[in-house]
C-alpha cells in the first residue's frame, strides 16, 4: 500500500540535535530542588508529556531516594507541578536557540513532497513551547504540514496513538497503513506501534545516542558504528524497536 504521510517527531528528529533544549531544563529544574539527576535519568523517558517526564524521573529509584533523603517524604503531585513549573520556565527562555534543522531534514521532506507525501508532526511540547520552536523552525526552512501536541488530544500523548490519528483526520489519511512515523525516542517507537503504522527510529542526533553534532562529527567512522551499535543493542535489550 503507498505511504501518504509520515509523521515526525521535533527535538532530536527533524531539528535540535541531540535533543538538548529539554535535557538542559529537565537538568536546571530537578538542580533548583536540590537533586541533580544523571544525563541517563533525564534522557530515558524523553519524548514523553513533559509532566508525565517528571514523575517518570521522579519514580526512578535513585532519584525517589535522594529525595526522600532530602525531604523526608515521597515527591508529592505539588512537587510535580512545582518541578514542571521551573522546567517550563527554563525551557521556554532559551527554546529558540534549539530550532535549526538537522542535516538532511530540509532535504527528506523536499523529496518527501515531490512524491505528494504529507508531512505531520508530533511532540512532548506544550502549544506554547511549539508556537517558539515552530515559528523560528519555518524561519530555516522547516514547515510540515501538521502539528499535534498532546494539548490536541485531551493531554493523552505519547505513547498514546492519538497524536497520530489526530494529524490523519488533519491531513486527510484514512488508512493507518499508509502512515510512516518517524521519531528518536523510546515513546515515538512506541507511539507509532500503538497506531499500527510502520516505524523507523532515528539514532544520529537522537536523543538516545545523546551527543551533539559537533562530538559525534570528531569520532571516527569506526567510533560512529560503535555507538549507533551500542545504542541500538540496548534498545532492543529494552524492548524498543528501531
Amino acid at each position: 500500500m503507498d505511504i501518504k504521510m509520515v509523521v515526525m517527531d521535533w527535538a532530536g528528529t527533524t531539528v535540535d540535535y541531540g535533543c538538548f533544549a529539554p535535557v538542559h531544563a529537565f537538568a536546571k529544574a530537578f538542580e533548583e530542588v536540590g537533586i541533580t539527576p544523571t544525563m541517563q535519568e533525564i534522557r530515558e523517558p524523553m519524548g514523553l508529556l513533559k509532566m508525565d517526564h517528571i514523575r517518570a524521573m521522579l519514580s526512578m529509584k535513585r532519584i525517589q531516594r535522594a529525595w526522600i533523603a532530602k525531604y523526608q517524604q515521597a515527591p508529592t503531585v505539588d512537587d510535580v507541578e512545582r518541578i514542571y513549573d521551573i522546567f517550563e520556565k527554563q525551557l521556554l527562555s532559551g527554546l529558540a536557540e534549539y530550532t535549526d534543522p538537522k542535516y538532511g531534514c530540509l532535504e527528506c521532506v523536499q523529496w518527501l513532497r515531490e512524491q505528494g507525501i504529507r508531512i505531520g508532526s508530533t511532540t512532548g511540547y506544550t502549544h506554547a513551547m511549539m508556537d517558539i520552536v515552530s515559528v523560528e523552525a519555518s524561519k530555516k526552512g522547516y514547515e510540515p504540514d501538521a502539528l499535534v501536541t498532546p494539548e490536541d488530544v485531551g493531554g493523552k500523548g505519547r505513547p498514546a496513538p492519538y497524536m497520530i490519528f489526530r494529524n490523519m483526520q488533519l491531513l486527510g489519511i484514512e488508512d493507518v497503513r499508509q502512515v510512516i512515523k518517524v521519531g528518536d525516542t523510546a515513546s515515538d517507537m512506541k507511539e507509532g506501534k500503538n497506531a499500527g503504522a510502520f516505524t523507523i527510529g532515528v539514532l544520529e542526533g537522537s536523543s538516545a545516542l545523546g551527543l551533539s553534532e559537533e562530538e559525534f562529527t570528531s569520532l571516527s567512522a569506526e567510533e560512529k558504528a560503535e555507538q549507533m551499535h551500542v545504542r541500538k543493542k540496548n534498545s532492543h535489550a529494552q524492548g524498543q524497536i528501531w
